[in-house]
Formats: C-alpha cells, sequence, structure tokens
C-alpha cells in the first residue's frame, strides 16, 4: 500500500506534477523525493509514480529515482526560461532515452513506448509530456503568482487567467492580505 500524498497540489499534467514535488509549506520547503512527510527517498518516488499513474508500469528503485531528479533540475530550468538553450538541451538528454515506435494492430494505428533503460521511463514520460503542453499552449504552463510558493500549474480556465495554484491556498492568502491592507489604512 502506497502511503498518502502529502503535496498541496496534485493532478497537474506528469512534466508539471514533477516540478511540484518540491513546495513551501508554512515550516518551509519540501521535497517529495527527500524526505517530505517522513517518507524515504524510495517511498516519495511510489507515492509519485501512484499519483501520476505510472505505479504499474515502472519500479521505485534507486536509478529511477536519479534519472527522475535528472528530468525534475531539466524541467525546472525550461519552465523557468524556455528560451535558455542549455535547459533545452537538458530535457533532450532525458528525451535521448526513449522513443515512440507507431504499431499498427487490429485496432488501427497505435503507438508503443520503449526505452533503452526502463528506469528512464517515467523521466521520459514527464520529458515528452512537456513537450505536449508546450505544442498545446506554452502560455498556459503557469508558476503560482504567490512570491512564497514554488507550484506550476497547467491553465486549463476558458479565458487563461488563472494566477493561483489554488483559490483556497495562495489565492485566499492574497485576498486576505489585500483585505488586510485596506482595512489598515483606514
Amino acid at each position: 500500500m502506497t502511503a498518502v500524498d502529502p503535496r498541496p497540489l496534485t493532478g497537474e499534467p506528469v512534466a508539471l506534477d514533477l516540478l511540484n514535488t518540491r513546495w513551501a509549506g508554512e515550516e518551509g520547503p519540501h521535497d517529495l523525493f527527500a524526505g517530505a512527510a517522513g517518507l524515504s527517498r524510495l517511498e516519495g518516488l511510489a507515492v509519485w509514480l501512484e499519483s501520476t499513474g505510472l505505479a504499474g508500469r515502472f519500479r521505485a528503485d534507486a536509478p529511477t529515482l536519479v534519472h527522475l531528479l535528472t528530468a525534475r533540475e531539466a524541467l525546472a530550468r525550461a519552465v523557468a526560461d524556455p528560451a535558455e538553450e542549455s535547459a533545452r538541451a537538458l530535457v533532450d538528454a532525458v528525451l535521448e532515452h526513449g522513443r515512440i515506435r507507431p504499431t499498427l494492430s487490429a485496432h488501427g494505428i497505435g503507438e508503443r513506448t520503449e526505452f533503452d533503460d526502463r528506469s528512464w521511463g517515467p523521466a521520459w514520460t514527464a520529458a515528452r509530456n512537456y513537450l505536449e503542453l508546450l505544442e498545446s499552449g506554452p502560455d498556459r504552463i503557469r508558476k503560482c503568482a504567490s512570491a512564497t510558493c514554488l507550484l506550476h500549474f497547467h491553465d486549463v480556465s476558458r479565458n487563461g487567467t488563472r494566477r493561483w495554484c489554488s483559490m483556497a491556498v495562495c489565492g485566499n492568502r492574497a485576498k486576505a492580505s489585500r483585505h488586510y491592507a485596506r482595512t489598515r489604512e483606514r
């Protein structure tokens, strides 16, 4: 049985969900892959694999964790500055470890993902998902507008104006802060 996911924001596309394995709480920074909520590094990996639907396909082992940390750093740099050539090179380096093979079956055209080493699977999947997000709308990949929040999200709102990782947390804090400032001025 997998432990409960302690992260404040889950359910984002895999690439952003990987970035969100680091977050800031009231008691300081947290890292799901570095002992957050009393989990070991591999337990944190198992939680993440389960939450992203990858647990049945990939193992929560040390090589997978190392490759996932490589992908997380590459994605963090690419999301922070998509024009940075070295960040793009890091994402490309992760993508080198897998490919999509077209297939033909009785049901029609399909695809099969292949990896030179299965432990690269989750890292490659996250990097590939980042490319898909870029293709569908790079301006919809956002960091929470709160200065103290580290979380990222894919803005799927109709008009593309989402600012907060969560209205219940960061959005509410911002509203409360503005209200407090207004009432203090009076």
